[in-house]
C-alpha cells in the first residue's frame, strides 16, 4: 500500500507515472484483436492514429468503464471517473512522425455553444472539440495503455517533470522548458500503462527502427462541464 501511495505522490508532483504490467497479456490480445477489428471494419488500415473509439468500438469502451483502467483513472482523480476520449496512436514503418513538444489543451464535444472561457474551436475528424479552461484539464488524467513494446528507439513519449503545475503555459514558456534540458524519457513494455495529466509538457521523437508502436489513449474527466456542453463520446 505505502508503494502504490508514494507512486501517486510522484504522480501529482512530476505529472505522469509508469505503471508496470498493470494489463494482462489476456487482456491486451483482445484490445489488439478489437482495435484491429475496428481498423478493418471502418477501412482504415494504414491509419496511423485512430479517433472515436469509445462510440465506435464496444470492446474499448467496456474496457475504459470497468477494470484497472478505470479504478487508476478514479484513484488518481478521487472520484468515480468518467471516460471521454479513446485514441490509439501507432507509429510504423509507414507513418513515423515527430510529435513536437505539446500539452493536450482541447477536448471533444457534442455542439458548439458560446461560453466563456472556452475556446478556440476546431473540428477534428467530424468531431467538434474546444480549449476549455484550465481547471477542466487539471480534473482530468489519461492513460496510456501499450499494446506493443516502445523503448526509446521506437518513439517512446517524453516528459517534462512538472511542467502541468503551471497551467496552460505560453509558448515562449514552452521553449524555455524544453530546452531546459529536463525532459524524461518513459519507455514502456506490452501491458505498461503511462498515467499523464493533460497538462503536462510531452513529446515524441520520430522511431529509429519503426515497428509497431500501439498505445490506446483513454481519457477520463472527474469534472463536470457547463450547462448544456457535454462530452462527445461520454
Amino acid at each position: 500500500m505505502q508503494e502504490v501511495l508514494d507512486k501517486y505522490r510522484q504522480f501529482e508532483k512530476d505529472g505522469f507515472a509508469l505503471l508496470r504490467a498493470a494489463v494482462s497479456p489476456a487482456q491486451i490480445e483482445a484490445l489488439r484483436d478489437a482495435v484491429e477489428s475496428f481498423r478493418r471494419e471502418n477501412s482504415v488500415c494504414g491509419a496511423a492514429n485512430m479517433r472515436n473509439l469509445l462510440s465506435g468500438c464496444p470492446y474499448v469502451k467496456s474496457f475504459a468503464l470497468a477494470g484497472l483502467a478505470h479504478k487508476v483513472a478514479s484513484d488518481i482523480l478521487g472520484v468515480p471517473a468518467l471516460p471521454v476520449r479513446a485514441i490509439l496512436f501507432d507509429k510504423t514503418p509507414a507513418a513515423n512522425w515527430y510529435v513536437i513538444w505539446h500539452q493536450d489543451l482541447s477536448i471533444p464535444v457534442k455542439e458548439r455553444l458560446e461560453i466563456d472561457g472556452y475556446g478556440p474551436w476546431s473540428t477534428k475528424e467530424g468531431v467538434l472539440h474546444v480549449q476549455p479552461p484550465a481547471a477542466i484539464l487539471e480534473g482530468m488524467v489519461s492513460l496510456r495503455i501499450h499494446l506493443d513494446p516502445c523503448p526509446e528507439s521506437n518513439g517512446a513519449v517524453k516528459f517534462v517533470a512538472g511542467s502541468h503545475l503551471g497551467g496552460v503555459l505560453a509558448p515562449e514558456r514552452v521553449s524555455g522548458l524544453r530546452e531546459g534540458g529536463r525532459a524524461v524519457v518513459c519507455p514502456a513494455e506490452v501491458g505498461d500503462v503511462i498515467a499523464m495529466r493533460p497538462l503536462v509538457l510531452h513529446a515524441s521523437s520520430v522511431s529509429q527502427s519503426p515497428a509497431h508502436r500501439r498505445v490506446l489513449h483513454i481519457e477520463y474527466a472527474g469534472v463536470q462541464l457547463p450547462a448544456g456542453l457535454a462530452w462527445a463520446e461520454a
